[in-house]
This record gives C-alpha cells, structure tokens and sequence, in this order.
C-alpha cells in the first residue's frame, strides 16, 4: 500500500540520516582512525562473547563442558589484548589482508599466464587484477595507514550513501516495506 509516511516517521528518518551523514564524513576526514575503532568495538564484542561462553560452560551442564570454557577463556584473552593494543591489532590484521592480497595477486597471474582454454581477453584480466592486488599489497605492507584508510573510506563511502538514502525516504514521505510489501499502517 502506498502512501505518506506519518510526519513524526519522516522526522526521524531525517534526523537519523543527518546522523548518519555526519558519523561518515568524520569517518571519511579520518580514516585509518575509524577502522582502528572499529577493531575496538570488534574486541569488546568478542570479550562478552568469551566472557558469555565461560558462564555458560560453568553453570550449563553439557559433554563439551571443557572445551567451551577453554576456548571462552582463549576468546577473552586474545579480546584483552586486541583492546590492550588496538593499533597493533589493527596493523596486524592490516598485514595479514596484505599478505592475502599478494598470495591471490599471485594465483591469479599464474592462473592467468598458465591457462591456455581461456580467450586472451580473460587471462589478460586475470593477469592485470594479480598484478592490482600485488600492487595494492606492497603498498599496504610498506604502509599499513594506506591499507586502514582504504578499509575506512571504503566505510564512509558506504555509510554516506545510506544516510543519503535515509534522509530522501524521509523528505519523500514514501513508504517503504521493510520485509515484502507489509502495510506499515
């Protein structure tokens, strides 16, 4: 069912899109510092979830009774140390993209140059996106601020677009169904 939004909806699409816009222009002025973020609130999630896994392998009778407690204990110390050091964290995690990169960046050129079935145009693609992905690997490698600004424009971008989104559905007034064609009435 079409219609207008109720006045008070489109109010806060509005406002929630203003927010939106905000958070990811200040992610795109400073990148590499919102994907170090990100790892934090990565970290605290994954500490509650080790913390979770404790409690339940204590007070939760089951045959993996054990395991779960270990691996919850090994969750909450490498969460600990992920929050302890979050640049690190982040450069760490930085470098292992890289590195995968530069591994893909390699199959695809071997891939590219050994395949004699595909026309010249696909392993002329093939070779140029290896030889792409070992570029953008060393260029992370040699700095990993270059690899967390990617991650973190790539982040605003993305959040840009949907409070611009967000703020257009509320100055239209259109309703939009969430699952299927709900009436929102």
């Amino acid at each position: 069912m079409s219609g207008k939004s109720p006045s008070w909806v489109r109010a806060v699409q509005i406002g929630l899109g203003v927010i939106v816009i905000i958070l990811s222009i200040s992610i795109l002025i400073q990148p590499a510092i919102a994907t170090v973020s990100l790892v934090v609130i990565a970290a605290a999630i994954l500490l509650i979830v080790g913390i979770e896994r404790v409690i339940y392998g204590v007070f939760i009778r089951h045959r993996s009774r054990l395991p779960t407690i270990g691996f919850g204990i090994l969750v909450i110390i490498l969460a600990a140390i992920a929050l302890a050091f979050p640049v690190w964290t982040t450069v760490f995690l930085i470098y292992l993209i890289a590195f995968a990169l530069l591994f893909d960046g390699i199959s695809r050129i071997s891939h590219g140059v050994g395949d004699r079935e595909s026309r010249g145009w696909s392993r002329g693609f093939s070779i140029g996106v290896g030889i792409l992905e070992i570029i953008l690997s060393i260029m992370i490698l040699v700095s990993p601020v270059i690899g967390a600004a990617l991650v973190g424009i790539l982040i605003g971008i993305a959040l840009l677009i949907v409070g611009i989104q967000v703020v257009v559905a509320g100055v239209s007034g259109r309703r939009t169904a969430i699952l299927g064609k709900a009436d929102l009435s």
